[in-house]
């Protein structure tokens, strides 16, 4: 069974390493799928991108809420859980976006736009 105090206990004793990490990932991940994104990439490209951006990032906010559950409210705690929900709304509206334009190429082949004609 899976023990949430010790998880927690284990996320704020080594908060330094586990940060050190995830704010990195979660930029190149979300930065990786926005690229993607914007490149006009094939769905299960951009889908895989943004299911691996989206990990960092929640684990990341569970992260914060861990020191929120002690009582620990500082500025680092509030700049990571906005970095943390920044990242997953990103990486939501990356698929949204990918998603119509795949649609709408599937419905108008032939119409010009300015992904194909700068």
């Amino acid at each position: 069974m899976l023990d949430f105090n010790t998880l927690s206990e284990f996320s704020r004793a080594h908060c330094i390493a586990i940060c050190a990490f995830l704010v990195p990932a979660n930029l190149g991940a979300t930065i990786s799928t926005m690229i993607l994104t914007a490149l006009c990439r094939p769905q299960v490209q951009v889908w895989r991108s943004a299911g691996v951006a989206t990990v960092f990032a929640v684990v990341m906010v569970l992260h914060v809420f861990t020191w929120f559950q002690v009582g620990v409210v500082m500025p680092p705690t509030y700049i990571l859980l906005c970095l943390g929900s920044t990242c997953l709304v990103t990486n939501i509206v990356a698929i949204a976006y990918n998603y119509n334009t795949v649609v709408l190429r599937k419905r108008y082949p032939n119409a010009s736009s300015a992904i194909n004609h700068p």
